[in-house]
This record gives structure tokens, C-alpha cells and sequence, in this order.
């Protein structure tokens, strides 16, 4: 079983690209809910919008989710949970809106220091719009 106190900010969820049974996701979401039962999340949020959207395609609620959190275990056991739940189809629109996710998943990984992984820059349009910004700030500085 993964540690799920994540207070000394060297621990951390497991990856959402890191699948479990098939699941993208799971292992994530698992280390979370349990982190939060035990109240030892930090900061992390169970269940934060990527976490509702996972549960919303598999067809599990949060609520489903934390009370099957509370009797399964391991990871085995979660999986056997979620298998009973959610069909094939529904796994696979899952790991693909994950993996659509890529900007997202590219940021946590960063943030919690996977080796090699790098954070996504800027969307474009942001940095379109400093740069005018900052001409239209130097146009009305020059005229004064």
C-alpha cells in the first residue's frame, strides 16, 4: 500500500498517468480519498474537479468513491470495487479524457519533482497579451 500522508511535502499522490487495473487515474484519486479520511492530505484536494471528472465517466459518485475508499485496502481491492462498476467503454473514456489532460498532468508531475518532467509553459494568448500589455504601458509612459 502507497503512504498517503503527504505533510512532509516529499510524499505524494501517485501519478495520474500511473495505471492501476487498466484504471488512469485510480491510483491517484485512491492515495487522495485515503489521505483524506486519515486527514493527512496537506493540500491536496479529494475530490478536486480532475477527480470528479474521472468519477463522472467511470458513472461513480464522490460520495460512491469515498464509502468503497473506507472498506477497500489495497489497490487489488479498489480495483475489484471499480471493475464491478464501471464497463470497459467506460474505462477507456476515462483514460482517454486523462490523457487529454496532458498540460495538467505535465504540471503535477512537475510540481511534485518526477524526474525529467517539465511544466507546461504559458498558453500563448497570455503571452500575446503581456506583450501588449507592456507596449501599450511603454507607448503612454513615452508621451508623457
Amino acid at each position: 500500500m502507497m503512504p498517503t500522508d503527504f505533510r512532509d511535502g516529499k510524499t505524494f499522490p501517485r501519478r495520474g498517468r500511473e495505471a492501476i487495473g487498466g484504471y488512469l487515474w485510480l491510483a491517484r484519486v485512491f492515495d487522495k480519498a485515503r489521505a483524506k479520511a486519515s486527514r493527512t492530505h496537506d493540500g491536496y484536494i479529494y475530490p478536486c474537479p480532475m477527480d470528479r471528472a474521472v468519477l463522472k465517466r467511470w458513472g461513480v459518485t464522490a460520495h460512491e468513491f469515498s464509502a468503497a475508499v473506507d472498506r477497500c485496502q489495497t489497490d487489488d481491492d479498489i480495483v475489484a470495487w471499480l471493475s464491478g462498476r464501471a464497463s470497459p467503454d467506460r474505462m477507456q473514456s476515462a483514460n482517454t479524457w486523462v490523457l487529454h489532460e496532458r498540460s495538467a498532468l505535465d504540471r503535477q508531475d512537475a510540481q511534485e519533482g518526477v524526474p525529467g518532467a517539465v511544466a507546461p509553459g504559458l498558453p500563448l494568448q497570455y503571452i500575446a497579451l503581456a506583450l501588449v500589455v507592456a507596449a501599450v504601458t511603454w507607448f503612454v509612459m513615452s508621451l508623457r
